[in-house]
């Protein structure tokens, strides 16, 4: 507990900080130490603290102020750090927005959260320009990335220039004396106060922006931290999409609390995973869904195991079989995982811990123990306490939930009741307190007076050899309820027929969970955190059993 960082005074609540506390803890203990590795830069906590310490002197010179919102259109980049904690060191709030939203989903989060500037890169310019020209609210724009002047834009670089610290400022005299307690830079900002709109991905209408507290994500930190035993010895990798909560809580917020070093790359490249996380030295790797089946059906290579991974971590569970064999191939271990954007305190299998397979581990704890997170399973309709080994809504209460969607009263109050979070997935506890995920409520499927899990049936797809990827989803049936659709996506130069497909899940799965409807598909619809699109696989067309493949019309009886 003592290498992970906190507050001074041991009174305090170790979680209870505000960004700017937590970042100035950690810079005083290590200055020279690289917190970021990103593009081929390398960035010490000192020089990291300063530039942020620009940037809040930037965003205040123009006028933003405490809850005032700022939406970041950017990819991983260093100036989206800059400004989430320089907008923090003073209570502003930041709104980063998903890169591959086109102008009317742009348009929708800066009205929603009625942003007063957007950050954009110049890649994104186009859309940035259209979006803020539907956004009243908008005063300010700024653009990272590009030297020469572009009507209408301020120049990021430029601004953070006009606010140079003298050669006898605060890293001159040491972190000690620094913007917080000396220059005024901030005003008063609380740990409770926001300091993140996370936008989620809109799988069922327009999305809702999760509110993210400060203590929300030092928490966070620490925990991950906590879990993963981590020193400042240790390189956090992540190819994950800043704008995505993953790669905050875990792998900013994780390498911040330990003093350790956050290596960024721009995104996920399976042919080129390994040769990053070895160039860059990663000992932590955090990773999400389809990451790991992908990464297990690349070709074998001589260099599987040279990297210095210790540590991967993510979810959903594996089966123990897949678990083995990556960890053997690739020479690491693998803990999973049930968290969520409205809190990352959900479960978590522990090092050095017995594990059970399937589980998602037992309820996280803080190395401060005076942090109660509690996990139980709801009745999916009374919201009553369900009983050990019995299938309902997982709920979770702890100081690091969030305190409700913004300007979303409805959804929050479905979603917050009586202290606990309703995170809308389904799952049951053993005796032990180990969580087994089950399905999202949306993804059960009915058929024929039985409840079908999609993840279940996906699973038992991704085992096949030529299979990359699927989505299982409900199409409705003429006899009521419904009907199980799999979409396959083969592996690149692999084939699998729809039979095989069919043949497959019956050796594995009860008859009545083998899908009847098979598309073959070469990709399917993502968000950035390279989660299937089920909603638009569902708009696709007003009949999604036309055109595929119908194992009845086919003539396979499975019994």
């Amino acid at each position: 507990m003592t290498s992970i960082i906190g507050p001074q005074d041991s009174r305090r609540m170790m979680w209870e900080m505000t960004l700017g506390e937590f970042l100035e803890a950690a810079a005083s203990r290590r200055p020279q130490h690289v917190f970021v590795e990103i593009a081929g830069k390398q960035i010490t906590y000192q020089q990291f603290m300063q530039r942020a310490e620009q940037t809040a002197r930037m965003f205040q010179r123009l006028g933003i102020t405490h809850g005032d919102r700022v939406c970041l259109l950017l990819p991983n980049c260093p100036e989206f750090l800059y400004c989430w904690f320089g907008l923090s060191f003073f209570g502003a709030v930041s709104v980063p927005i998903n890169t591959a939203y086109k102008r009317d989903e742009t348009a929708y989060i800066l009205n929603n959260a009625e942003a007063v500037a957007l950050v954009a890169h110049e890649s994104l310019r186009d859309v940035a320009e259209a979006a803020a020209g539907l956004a009243p609210s908008v005063q300010h724009r700024l653009l990272v990335g590009k030297v020469e002047a572009v009507p209408g834009w301020t120049n990021f670089s430029g601004g953070i220039a006009e606010t140079e610290i003298s050669p006898t400022s605060l890293y001159q005299r040491g972190v000690s004396e620094s913007l917080f307690h000396k220059r005024g830079v901030r005003q008063k900002a609380s740990p409770q106060d926001l300091s993140m709109l996370v936008y989620t991905s809109g799988t069922t209408g327009n999305p809702k922006g999760v509110q993210v507290t400060h203590q929300m994500y030092v928490a966070a930190g620490q925990g991950f931290a906590h879990w993963t035993q981590a020193t400042p010895q240790d390189r956090f990798f992540t190819c994950l999409p800043f704008f995505h909560a993953n790669a905050q809580y875990y792998s900013t917020m994780g390498a911040l609390a330990s003093g350790g070093t956050l290596v960024v790359a721009d995104r996920f490249s399976a042919s080129r995973f390994w040769e990053q996380v070895r160039e860059s030295r990663a000992t932590v790797v955090n990773f999400i869904g389809m990451m790991m089946p992908v990464l297990a059906k690349q070709p074998p290579s001589p260099l599987d195991r040279q990297s210095q991974v210790r540590l991967f971590y993510g979810s959903p569970a594996f089966p123990p079989e897949f678990l083995q064999a990556f960890q053997e191939r690739f020479g690491t271990d693998v803990i999973v995982g049930f968290g969520m954007t409205e809190t990352c305190f959900g479960t978590i299998e522990r090092l050095g811990q017995p594990r059970r397979a399937g589980s998602s581990g037992q309820p996280r704890q803080h190395p401060d123990a005076r942090f109660v997170n509690q996990v139980r399973i709801s009745h999916p309709e009374t919201g009553e306490p369900a009983g050990i080994n019995t299938p309902g809504e997982i709920t979770i209460q702890n100081s690091a939930v969030t305190p409700g969607y913004w300007r979303n009263p409805e959804q929050t109050q479905q979603a917050l009741r009586e202290g606990w979070l309703y995170t809308g997935d389904l799952g049951w506890l053993d005796e032990e307190g180990f969580l087994y995920f089950v399905d999202r409520k949306k993804d059960v499927i009915r058929r024929r007076g039985e409840n079908i899990s999609s993840q279940q049936v996906e699973e038992v797809l991704k085992r096949h050899p030529a299979v990359l990827d699927c989505a299982i989803i409900a199409v409705p049936s003429e006899l009521g309820e419904d009907e199980v659709k799999a979409y396959v996506m083969p592996r690149p130069g692999a084939t699998v027929t729809p039979e095989e497909v069919v043949q497959w899940c019956a050796q594995h799965l009860a008859y009545f969970k083998v899908p009847r409807y098979v598309e073959l598909r070469e990709e399917l619809p993502r968000t950035p955190s390279l989660r299937v699109r089920k909603d638009l696989l569902r708009q696709e067309r007003a009949d999604l059993t036309q055109g595929c493949f119908d194992r009845e019309k086919a003539g396979i009886r499975l019994r």
